[in-house]
């Protein structure tokens, strides 16, 4: 059975460009777009009800949501077959669950802290700290022109999509990382710049400071070569840029993404129950990265 691409809406403008972004990634993989809103309201009560009883005027703007939503993305995406529900369960477990069952779900990103959201926050994180497909978070404001140009001006077909970066800790095998950030390098047609962050600890040895970077720079630099060769070879078409950088922090990773299409992060498997743990990359690139951002399970 074909998997669909789930979008979580909540009516904020950064779940509205989500699913324009999720439409464009169903269309791209030729799957469904599935829309999604959860509300924790009683169901069954019809249009008349709602507007009689305020108590459910928060189901009327659930199903509002969905219809607007549902209009926008059918009229500007007629190739894609789009289908919209409202759900009566919390939005960290119907999320969770539309989860298990798509090939990848999208959220809108307000940095976590954003107002008026529901998708904000722990339950943003907790969603993607569990999720087993990829998560992507796309910003507001965040549209086709903006994928394919990096001034965000005029574009058309004939436009090339901005690159794809993914960031690479060749100490641990990341094949599911890999695999998702190259598949979608593919599709997009874009170069793929693969960013290692490596640090060299404080050593006491008597070996030249110079001596023991340039060792460790080329060390690594030669680690992120080795990861990724199987997947130069799976992708020849796949123009690839590796860069190791010396840093103690997440930002480079930032600032390796500020021209980006979109940004591949990975999340190892964490089974201590429900919560949000997604590790320092992750959290950073979620509140500063502007381009969507792909969170990608893996062992």
């Amino acid at each position: 059975m074909t998997k669909p691409v789930v979008v979580g809406l909540d009516g904020s403008r950064e779940s509205l460009a989500a699913a324009d972004w999720g439409a464009r990634a169903a269309l791209h993989r030729d799957l469904l777009l599935r829309l999604i809103h959860a509300w924790e309201g009683a169901p069954g009560l019809g249009t008349a009800e709602i507007l009689q009883h305020g108590r459910c005027v928060p189901q009327y703007w659930a199903r509002r949501t969905l219809r607007g939503a549902l209009e926008v993305i059918t009229e500007r995406y007629p190739q894609v077959y789009v289908s919209a529900e409202q759900v009566h369960k919390p939005p960290r477990e119907a999320l969770l669950s539309e989860a298990a069952s798509a090939e990848l779900l999208v959220l809108g990103n307000a940095g976590l802290s954003g107002v008026g959201s529901l998708l904000t926050g722990s339950v943003a994180l907790t969603i993607i700290s569990h999720a087993t497909v990829p998560v992507v978070l796309v910003r507001a404001g965040w549209s086709a022109a903006a994928d394919r140009s990096p001034e965000g001006g005029p574009t058309s077909l004939r436009t090339p999509y901005r690159d794809t970066v993914v960031a690479v800790d060749p100490s641990r095998s990341c094949d599911g990382l890999l695999a998702f950030a190259f598949d979608e390098a593919a599709r997009r047609g874009t170069a793929l710049h693969a960013v290692h962050i490596w640090h060299l600890p404080y050593s006491t040895s008597n070996t030249p400071a110079s001596s023991v970077h340039s060792r460790a720079q080329d060390a690594a630099v030669a680690a992120l070569d080795e990861q990724l060769q199987p997947w130069r070879d799976k992708y020849p078409v796949v123009p690839v840029h590796a860069t190791a950088v010396h840093a103690r922090s997440a930002h480079e990773i930032v600032h390796a993404a500020r021209d980006a299409g979109l940004l591949v992060v990975g999340r190892r498997p964490r089974r201590i129950g429900l919560g949000p743990h997604t590790g320092p990359v992750t959290h950073t690139v979620i509140h500063h990265v502007g381009c969507p951002v792909a969170v990608v399970p893996h062992d």
